[in-house]
């Protein structure tokens, strides 16, 4: 997993800059005027446009403002040349509503009007109000969509059900794209505006199902275009971009045999308009037209890869989390097994010294009945112990350890790390030993384990404070510590704070960790103690 983070780390972004510039090629090309513009200029410019887009990911407010400048200069280089940026400003402005902040989002939002408003502005042509509806229309959308989108990954992260808006509004979207890249052609062809606004809102509305059929709507979105371009020519232009999108979210989803398949549909449907509007089609034509669809396959099987290994990243999380949480009610539970055993054979000594000692008539013949079942259940426990055990070599269990008194794993734990070179104050209240014995051995377990962590983290030097106290309802835990000179690299005993927070909980705690002011650390653990155990 860590290679694939590796790996995707920098292409994305050259897949981006190498996607403006063929964007920006393309549409200089397909646009071009009368005059056509040289190849050094269209390289030029597509080089300006595609270039920015390396930093999108990175700083797409920047990316915004130097596409509405590039916009303003080139305004002036004729036959279609800024149609790439123009195309691409929307798009990178609606990453900035993705992003960043609503202040942010208003001012690429603004610049990104106007540098619109200028581009369509020719000498001698008046500025309606229907150039301003697309001027505003065409960046607002974007904008509206990625303030979405940031909602909805915001609502995730709280846990809570994405809505079906994202539906709405790419149908919206679709519609509103498709109605204002072709409501300049509803009157002036045979099937008037009926037919003509027909077809782009069915365009448009088709994309409100792309997340549940892809294929379908990919197939749909290709009949359109090809109907388009019989009917209507010049709408089939728009309708073909309607078309990228699907193929993009299907790229998405499918696997890569069906992705071919979809690419090479696509690639069809885009050449048979092409063929149409160009009577000289050669090789070039084709190379473009492969390359022109590869980039929305290219981009939605990038975003399908990323997905993919972020879901597995985040099952992987959860395996890791329960495998913890497990393990350390492993743990938990041979302590308590230790701790029964411990008690049991107390009871079993204490009964055969009351033998011993000449008890007689029925005192006698109890206290062997309990020492007999005292020797039954310690056996049954030594046989549980055996297999909760970790594995010795050769997969044999491992040999049973003695159970230390927690006072003394407090203390011995305090002694290792002051040899380490750290200053270790002890105080362990006298009220402590009235604790339940499952408490405190896990309220020394937390004690090596925060001192091992300030070992490894604060490093020599450092001086940690450890205070173990108790009342009639609560066993608390304190370990403070102050910074060190350097961290001494050692491994933890444990899983940290996370196992160390399991433990407190399994037995019904909590626990508390953050950093100082001055620098140190501070860990408390507070166990509850049933009212029948604290008062006895």
């Amino acid at each position: 997993m860590s290679y694939l983070r590796w790996r995707v780390t920098w292409w994305p972004d050259l897949v981006l800059a190498a996607s403006g510039v063929a964007l920006s090629a393309l549409a200089s090309e397909s646009w071009a005027g009368d005059p056509a513009p040289r190849g050094y200029q269209v390289a030029l410019i597509a080089v300006c446009t595609g270039l920015p887009l390396a930093f999108l990911r990175h700083r797409p407010v920047a990316v915004a403002f130097a596409l509405a400048a590039l916009l303003l200069a080139f305004d002036d280089a004729g036959s279609g040349l800024a149609d790439g940026i123009q195309i691409l400003l929307p798009i990178v402005v609606g990453v900035v509503a993705r992003e960043r902040t609503l202040f942010w989002t208003a001012l690429a939002a603004t610049a990104a009007c106007l540098a619109t408003a200028v581009n369509l502005a020719d000498p001698g042509v008046a500025f309606t109000t229907n150039y301003w509806y697309y001027v505003v229309g065409i960046v607002l959308l974007p904008v509206l969509i990625g303030r979405y989108l940031q909602g909805a990954a915001d609502r995730r992260d709280r846990g809570e059900e994405p809505a079906p808006l994202l539906d709405v509004l790419f149908a919206a979207g679709g519609v509103a794209y498709a109605v204002l890249g072709t409501w300049s052609y509803w009157d002036g062809h045979d099937m008037r505006v009926g037919g003509v606004g027909l077809l782009a809102v069915l365009s448009g509305l088709a994309l409100g199902a792309i997340r549940w059929l892809p294929g379908a709507v990919l197939l749909f979105e290709s009949a359109l275009v090809l109907l388009a371009d019989n009917l209507v020519p010049p709408v089939a232009d728009t309708l073909r971009v309607v078309l990228f999108v699907a193929l993009a979210v299907f790229a998405g989803q499918a696997t890569w045999r069906w992705l071919g398949a979809g690419y090479l549909l696509t690639c069809g449907v885009t050449l048979a308009t092409v063929i149409d509007s160009r009577g000289d089609v050669t090789g070039l034509t084709y190379g473009v037209v492969a390359t022109m669809v590869l980039a929305p396959a290219a981009i939605g099987a990038y975003v399908g890869v990323r997905r993919t290994a972020a879901r597995r990243e985040e099952e992987l999380r959860a395996e890791r989390a329960r495998s913890d949480r497990l393990a350390e009610r492993e743990r938990i539970a041979r302590e308590v097994h230790d701790i029964v055993a411990h008690h049991v054979g107390a009871i079993v000594l204490r009964a055969g010294a009351a033998q011993y000692a000449g008890a007689g008539g029925p005192a006698a013949e109890a206290l062997a009945d309990i020492r007999d079942t005292g020797h039954q259940v310690l056996d049954d426990l030594r046989g549980l112990l055996t297999v909760l055990r970790d594995p010795g070599p050769g997969g044999l269990p491992g040999t049973a350890l003695p159970v230390a008194d927690p006072d003394e794993v407090m203390r011995d734990a305090a002694a290792r790390v002051t040899a380490a070179g750290i200053e270790v104050v002890l105080e362990i209240a006298p009220e402590t030993a009235r604790a339940a014995l499952v408490a405190r051995a896990s309220a020394a377990r937390i004690v090596q384990e925060g001192l091992t962590n300030v070992l490894k983290h604060a490093g020599e030097g450092s001086r940690a404070t450890v205070r173990v106290s108790a009342d009639d309802k609560e066993l608390e835990v304190e370990i403070r510590n102050t910074p060190g000179r350097a961290p001494t690299n050692l491994p933890s005993s444990g899983h940290g704070v996370a196992g160390m927070r399991e433990r407190t909980r399994a037995l019904g705690g909590r626990l508390t960790a953050g950093p100082l002011p001055d620098g140190g650390w501070r860990l408390v653990a507070t166990f509850v103690l049933p009212v029948e155990v604290g008062n006895r």
